[in-house]
């Protein structure tokens, strides 16, 4: 009988669940806190929906001092509640990994431990399979007791099969929950860059809102008079430019040109609400080709600090603010991305740009944060797409504002309505 209590006792510690009771509490906690951030997240989300319809329903007023400065204030709520809702991101995102840490020693203690019964089991059967059926027999008073052993190893050996399969499935879930603390790490770092981008923003806005109120001197006069010069820069701007485009000569092959068709390229937002088309002519309506009238793109709703995502893989052919020249005539910052199916597009009017130049991207890597840089009447994402052959980026002298600027320009053909590819 000793045989078969040693075996008996093996099987005992074999079959002794691994998994740690104060660890288990532990864990409960960490989820506990995980659901509770999670549930704040959810608040903060629907509050920033709330700003983002105050922004909305502000631009839609007259444009006046005292809405522009409240659509700035709604702004500066917004991004504020921006970076709590990133904050709590964070948060969330460290409990997840400690979790995960704690589930991956868990299993780890688990494997180890299996492990260990397992050999102990198979080192005894097969002690026992080593000796001849004499010698098993001598080892046990009567033949019952030899065959209650035998029945007992041959149980052993099928209980080591199914260990041995949930072994694997131990050793499975590990690397699945590596792989998982592996992405978390990595969102936790790109959480961490957002966040300080975002404290960004909010600088931004409040240099703004500080610029607003020296250049008018808080006064509604004043402020309708920089509406008006802000209007006329425009124009000149953009009949200027028109006419160096128009005397382009770029030769475009059509067939580098990827025909219409629904996602040829992603969506640049999350959220997609079209707030202008593309020209307003009746030949770039049929032919879906700018000639130089209308607008030269699209526009989507973006409140400030609003995630600018690409539109497809490519490569970042160059990054700029037309503002520094050229104040409030023309794009703002912008980000112009060469794609490998033959088409470029243009981010435009952004507040913070992510990207830099000869940098590879890939369809919805961030590219920059919207905002209302340039000429912009509210907060807004302006798109635009080109065939690549007819788009270069070039330093251009400004009669209008009498200095050199740095912008994309293009031969009129080459502008193509985004929405046929969209």
């Amino acid at each position: 009988m000793r045989y078969f209590f040693t075996l008996f006792f093996i099987g005992i510690l074999f079959l002794t669940p691994f998994f740690r009771v104060v660890e288990s509490a532990t864990l409960d906690e960490i989820r506990g806190k995980i659901q509770s951030k999670n549930q704040e997240i959810e608040s903060l989300e629907k509050e920033i929906e709330q700003y983002q319809k105050q922004i909305q329903d502000t631009g839609k007023q007259a444009q006046t001092l005292q809405g522009a400065i409240k659509t700035l204030d709604i702004s500066r709520n917004k991004l504020n509640t921006d970076i709590k809702l990133t904050q709590s991101k964070v948060e969330s995102t460290n409990f997840t990994i400690e979790r995960l840490a704690l589930e991956i020693n868990t299993k780890e203690q688990g494997i180890d431990e299996s492990s260990e019964a397992i050999k102990s089991t198979v080192r005894e059967i097969q002690r026992a399979d080593d000796m001849s059926l004499i010698e098993s027999l001598f080892q046990y008073k009567n033949l019952a007791d030899f065959w209650n052993e035998v029945e007992v190893t041959e149980r052993f050996q099928r209980n080591v099969q199914i260990r041995v399969k949930n072994l694997q499935n131990l050793k499975t879930d590990l690397e699945s929950k590596r792989e998982e603390s592996l992405k978390q790490k990595a969102k936790l770092v790109d959480l961490k860059q957002e966040l300080a981008d975002q404290k960004t923003i909010v600088e931004s806005n409040q240099k703004e809102k500080n610029k607003v109120l020296t250049q008018t001197k808080n006064t509604e006069a004043n402020y309708k008079k920089l509406l008006a010069e802000k209007e006329a820069k425009r124009a000149a701007f953009a009949r200027e430019l028109q006419q160096f485009e128009s005397e382009l000569r770029i030769a475009i092959d059509p067939s580098t040109i990827p025909p219409a068709g629904k996602g040829v390229l992603a969506w640049p937002l999350d959220n997609i609400t079209l707030t202008q088309r593309f020209g307003h002519t009746e030949f770039s309506k049929t032919v879906q080709v700018y000639n130089g009238n209308g607008h030269n793109g699209v526009d989507f709703r973006a409140a400030p600090g609003t995630r600018i995502k690409s539109a497809a893989g490519g490569i970042i052919l160059g990054v700029g603010d037309t503002d520094t020249a050229c104040p409030a005539a023309s794009y703002g910052k912008w980000v112009l991305v060469k794609h490998d199916n033959g088409l470029s597009t243009l981010y435009a009017h952004l507040s913070l740009i992510k990207a830099t130049p000869g940098q590879r991207v890939t369809t919805g890597d961030i590219l920059g944060y919207s905002g209302n840089t340039g000429y912009s009447t509210g907060p807004h994402l302006h798109f635009t797409v080109y065939a690549s052959q007819g788009v270069r980026i070039l330093d251009r002298q400004s009669k209008v504002c009498g200095t050199t600027y740095t912008m994309p320009v293009a031969d009129l053909k080459a502008y193509l309505d985004p929405l046929i590819y969209l």
